[in-house]
């Protein structure tokens, strides 16, 4: 019995397409994988991929081939159209511990010679100088409340209590705020990402895409070779566009923020079957039909005995995937930054607006801001406004992260568990943190045997919103 071994085809010494071609050739060839890529060159490895996967639709072997690029200076709106695509990876400055210069904003290209242009930079300034002002007062409050720790330098203690006060004064924050990105991503996912960019209303992320396009270029030539905009994209969106703007307009402020649409309301009865059915030998139809036939309390057996070993740091079995649920959400747009990386969801966010309102966190009044900070706030919402007339994708760039946003989301029981336990824990953002316990409260009344084993700190989200929010 020949030897197991297990090495890495190192990107040090063969290009991306190449190691593509080496893993995709062993379903034919009983040669090793180092001697396969030993005989591969560009040339031929771009043959192959011409051939393959070009020619024949072979498009799982560009998933060998993976690059990591960087994305510098680019609008924290364009960065949403980056990291859009599910199956890529991302790491992007944090907003939560990094602080902004006045002029850290992006200045959208269709401006250029229209009277607005003065305008938005001016209101951006705006925005940026009451960020800059917010957080000295807002620091000096949380200094005073915080209690210095035996030992803790200045630095220390200033690293400490720095999230919590950045955390409330990025509200202010708009969409044009400037960001760096990291992706890392493979040949097959960049091709169609470089498509849907190409295929955008904005002009910068259009821009972004060509870029892209030739970054990826000079690494995997063959595998984007053909990634262009797609008509499908353009003329749909241009049309649901058209029959949609001026028909209706959004409502001003949502009633609740907060709503379960739809559910499955066989989903208990499903993942039980479907754990049954894994570990059995029967059909999936005689496993439910015995779920059927059990009482309340020999069900929540059953998920005791799928669910009780979980600890904190578990990922349940898949077949916590057979349950779904669909929340219609009204959320902050810093809150959104976060949910959307979620890419295991299906999400629909509306577009950027302030005509939903926006939020005041509890900080902000506590330390005597909320006169500039509403002001900065009404400037923005006055100035979207005049944005929205002229180009309704454009106006997205002004809009703060304290104002709200519908998102419809869907997402199974398995993901439920990773959010609401992420989310919930007592360092992440107050405004996510009331979403993940929320939603956690909803799944717990509907299907309540198999959400109980999820671990969140005693904290409630009514309670959330009276510590860090205004009403």
């Amino acid at each position: 019995m020949p030897d197991r071994q297990i090495y890495l085809l190192s990107p040090k010494e063969h290009s991306p397409e190449t190691i593509a071609v080496a893993f995709a050739k062993t379903s034919r060839s009983p040669e090793s994988f180092r001697e396969i890529a030993a005989g591969l060159s560009d040339e031929k490895s771009a043959q192959f991929h011409e051939k393959w996967v070009v020619g024949f639709g072979h498009a799982s072997v560009a998933e060998h081939a993976v690059l990591h690029i960087a994305f510098e200076n680019v609008s924290r709106l364009a960065i949403e159209s980056i990291e859009s695509n599910r199956l890529a990876s991302y790491t992007e400055k944090s907003t939560r511990y990094q602080k902004w210069g006045t002029d850290n904003f992006f200045i959208p290209s269709e401006l250029d010679g229209h009277p607005l242009w003065n305008e938005f930079i001016a209101t951006c300034r705006h925005l940026f100088q009451t960020y800059s002002d917010s957080l000295n007062p807002l620091r000096a409050l949380v200094l005073q409340r915080a209690q210095r720790r035996e030992n803790e330098s200045e630095e220390a203690l200033d690293r400490r209590v720095r999230s919590q006060y950045v955390d409330v004064c990025r509200f202010l924050l708009p969409a044009a705020s400037l960001a760096n990105v990291g992706m890392t991503a493979n040949a097959r996912v960049l091709e169609n990402m470089i498509r849907k960019m190409l295929s955008h209303e904005l002009v910068e992320v259009r821009r972004i895409g060509e870029e892209v396009r030739a970054v990826a270029k000079a690494e995997v030539p063959t595998l984007v070779k053909y990634a262009d905009a797609a008509q499908y994209l353009v003329e749909t969106k241009k049309e649901m566009g058209e029959s949609i703007i001026g028909n209706r307009e959004l409502d001003h402020r949502a009633s609740d923020w907060f709503s379960l649409v739809d559910y499955d309301k066989d989903g208990e009865e499903k993942i039980l079957a479907a754990t049954l059915y894994r570990f059995g030998g029967m059909p999936f139809d005689e496993a439910r039909t015995y779920v059927k036939s059990l009482d309340e309390s020999q069900r929540a057996q059953l998920a005791d005995a799928l669910l009780k070993r979980l600890d904190e740091h578990d990922i349940p079995l898949r077949e916590l995937e057979y349950a779904t649920y669909t929340f219609d959400l009204v959320m902050d747009q810093g809150a959104y930054a976060e949910f959307k990386r979620h890419r295991m969801m299906t999400q629909t966010p509306q577009m950027l607006t302030t005509r939903l309102g926006y939020a005041t966190p509890r900080l902000i009044e506590e330390a005597g801001f909320r006169p500039e900070y509403e002001a900065a706030m009404k400037s923005a919402a006055e100035m979207y406004e005049k944005l929205y007339a002229f180009n309704p994708q454009v106006a997205q760039y002004i809009v703060p992260n304290g104002y709200y946003r519908r998102v419809l989301a869907q997402f199974n029981l398995r993901e439920a568990y990773h959010f609401c336990q992420l989310r919930a824990a007592s360092n992440a953002h107050f405004s996510i943190r009331r979403i993940a316990y929320r939603i956690a409260e909803e799944l717990n009344r509907v299907h309540p045997a198999l959400t109980r084993f999820m671990h969140l700190p005693d904290e409630t989200w009514q309670g959330i919103e009276e510590k860090y929010f205004t009403k």
